[in-house]
Order: C-alpha cells, then sequence, then structure tokens
C-alpha cells in the first residue's frame, strides 16, 4: 500500500464499506481507478514508476477536487500491457484481453456502490490504447454511468515547455519528465547516480517523438532497440524541484477532468 494509499482523504482502500456507499450515493459522484505498469525503467528508476506516478496523480487531483466532487480513488492497476519491455527483465506484464477484462471487472463491481462516474487515470503510454477501449466497453455496460479515461502525462502538453530543458526527445521513458516527479515524491527510490539513457531517436517522421510529442503512426520493437539502459530522455536534467511544479501543474489539470466528469454525470 502507498503512502499515498495511506494517507489521503480520498483514498478508497482507507474508507469502511458504509463510507464507501455513502460516497457513492451522493449526487455526482466520480470513482477514479489509477493505472499502472511494473515494466523497466532504466538503471536509476523502479520498476513500479509508471504505478507509484498514476496513483500519486490521481490521488492529488482527486484531493484537490473534493471540495466539489464526492470523490474516490481505488488502489492501482499495478499491471498494464508492456509486452516490449520484457526481454530487459524486470516487467510483469498482462496480455492486452487480461487487462481489459481486469480493467472491466474493477469497474462493473466498485460500481455497485453507486458511483456517478468513473474516470480511468493511465500512467504507462504502452496502455493509452487499452484505456480509450476499456472506456467503451465500461460505458457500453454501465450506460447510466458517465466513464472517462486519459493518459495523465498527456495532460502537460499545455505547459510542460515552461518548465522542461530538454530537447524533444528528453522526456521519454525514464527521462527529464518521469525523474523529475520521481524525485519529489519518491526521492529513496531514484539511483541519479546510474541515470543513463539517450534521446529517443524514432526512425519514422510520423512516429511518436518524445512522451508530450506523438505522432500519427505506431510502430512496435524491443526495447532495447531504442536503447541500451532501457531508458530513453534527458534524466540527468531532472531535479525535484522540477517535479513539484509538474505535480502542482498535473493535478490542477485532473482536478479540472474530474469536476468536469461529475458536472457531466449529474
Amino acid at each position: 500500500m502507498t503512502a499515498a494509499m495511506r494517507l489521503s482523504a480520498v483514498a478508497w482502500a482507507a474508507k469502511t464499506r458504509r463510507e464507501i456507499r455513502d460516497v457513492g450515493a451522493a449526487d455526482g459522484s466520480v470513482l477514479v481507478v489509477p493505472v499502472g505498469s511494473i515494466e523497466q525503467h532504466g538503471h536509476h528508476l523502479p520498476v513500479s514508476t509508471d504505478t507509484l506516478l498514476a496513483d500519486a496523480v490521481a490521488h492529488r487531483g482527486a484531493e484537490r477536487a473534493a471540495d466539489d466532487v464526492p470523490i474516490l480513488v481505488t488502489p492501482p492497476v499495478w499491471s498494464g500491457f508492456s509486452p516490449h519491455h520484457l526481454s530487459l527483465g524486470g516487467t510483469i506484464s498482462l496480455e492486452l484481453d487480461d487487462l481489459l477484462d481486469a480493467l472491466a471487472d474493477v469497474a462493473d463491481t466498485a460500481l455497485e456502490n453507486g458511483f456517478d462516474g468513473l474516470c480511468f487515470v493511465n500512467g504507462h503510454g504502452g496502455n493509452a490504447a487499452a484505456i480509450n477501449n476499456a472506456v467503451s466497453i465500461v460505458g457500453k455496460s454501465h450506460p447510466d454511468v458517465e466513464v472517462a479515461g486519459l493518459t495523465y502525462f498527456q495532460l502537460a502538453e499545455p505547459f510542460v515547455d515552461e518548465i522542461r530543458e530538454s530537447e524533444t526527445g528528453g522526456m521519454s521513458h525514464g527521462g527529464e519528465f518521469e525523474t523529475s516527479l520521481m524525485l519529489h515524491l519518491h526521492p529513496e527510490l531514484v539511483r541519479m547516480e546510474d541515470a543513463d539513457a539517450e534521446y529517443l531517436d524514432e526512425p519514422y517522421d510520423r512516429g511518436t517523438k518524445d512522451l508530450l510529442v506523438g505522432g500519427p503512426l505506431a510502430t512496435y520493437r524491443p526495447f532495447e532497440e531504442y536503447s541500451d539502459t532501457g531508458a530513453i530522455g534527458d534524466p540527468k536534467l531532472a531535479n525535484a524541484e522540477k517535479g513539484e511544479k509538474l505535480l502542482d501543474r498535473l493535478t490542477d489539470e485532473l482536478a479540472d477532468v474530474f469536476r468536469n466528469v461529475s458536472e457531466q454525470a449529474r
């Protein structure tokens, strides 16, 4: 159980069954499901990075919205779809159909507590398509529930250039963005002396160039074809101050999403 789950006033895991049902019964109530992964992040970040960050951002965003929205955050779904990382070790991956089934089961059972809205908050790029599909699957099964989903780091696109120092390609897997957030939230888990990475070098002009610079073309290759260490980007430019700024702006954006979901659910 993470520190966010233990301490957050919006943590499902810290509530009794009666408290959960009371929140769910309130008008415009929103259920938040963080979704992460267990996968290698180079030599300097733990394999739980995506899960830890999705969980933290979801809780902080929910706390900021809690004055306006009856809201709870479930424990994170900790394993995602990460076949491209398996060959480097340290990764636990679900098959895509199993991940979709798991997300649907979590939603189906949690929604029995009366929530009007649900939002998946994803922290792993490889889960993004699955999250979109899960929104449709759950939405079809629960037509009276407002169902939404997003990948949290995409919320940084409007403001990230105010914070980043790296060029395009420096905020990728285990790069300046994720390492800064981890230095702010979990510095004891970051090994900056081992923060070796290289900039993303995507051969397709229309492929993804950065964590926050996407492209229309999807490709697949084992991760070692991108990086010897398993990390991509410029983690040497990361620091806790950047992480604090990123988290503050991200949680403002996410709190606004939760308010919008609640409004649509009423």
